[in-house]
């Protein structure tokens, strides 16, 4: 054993420059397709935004508003409106952040740390948009069925029949899960995908470091 420990040291010393090389080389590839990532994360996080934003323009939601008239009901959806903007940017601004520090970093720990960061970041960037999806869901089918005066008859009918009370309450719900797993699903191959090859990144810079 004595022996063989007296190789391992001499052929570690003879293979130092090498190694060093080879490490530097990796750590270089590896900082470059992590910046890179980082950077379609925060391109993908604000096409997003721009996807909604010009959405609702195509959404006529005045004339509903107007027959609800219920001003507070329209102020309490527009102050929402506005929050969800306000933390989105927050979310988009910390994606910028962490994608200049991966992009300037040189030490092989702060690399590592800023991906955990960039990681969690996201999965609760992902996880406050579906939060919110639903949110907005629910809200938006009470709101249209208690103030909207079309809505009339079928309140109506449904305060005349539990079952019918019973089956809209499960066609909502299934409506929701199917929101919700939809987007879930396209969340999961946008930045799923990013967040799989980020961690494998960071396995790799683990290996160089420890």
């Amino acid at each position: 054993m004595k022996e063989l420990d007296l190789l391992k040291k001499d052929w570690k010393k003879n293979s130092d420059s090498f190694e060093q090389i080879s490490e530097k080389e990796i750590y270089r590839m590896i900082h470059k397709k992590s910046s890179s990532i980082v950077k379609w994360i925060l391109i993908i996080s604000i096409l997003e935004v721009c996807f909604w934003t010009f959405s609702n323009l195509f959404i006529n939601t005045d004339d509903l508003l107007q027959k609800m008239n219920h001003p507070e009901i329209v102020l309490a959806m527009e102050i929402l409106t506005y929050f969800n903007y306000v933390v989105v940017l927050v979310f988009i601004v910390i994606f910028y952040k962490n994608y200049k520090t991966i992009s300037t970093t040189v030490a092989t720990k702060s690399l590592m740390g800023a991906i955990l960061r960039t990681r969690k970041t996201v999965q609760y960037y992902v996880w406050y948009n579906l939060g919110m999806l639903v949110l907005i869901t629910i809200l938006s089918y009470f709101i249209a069925f208690v103030y909207n005066p079309d809505m009339a008859f079928f309140r109506e009918q449904l305060a005349e029949s539990g079952k019918t009370m019973f089956f809209t309450i499960g066609i909502l719900f299934l409506i929701i899960l199917g929101i919700l797993g939809l987007f879930w699903c396209i969340y999961r191959l946008l930045y799923g995908t990013l967040l799989r090859r980020l961690y494998a990144n960071y396995k790799e810079l683990k290996k160089i470091d420890f």
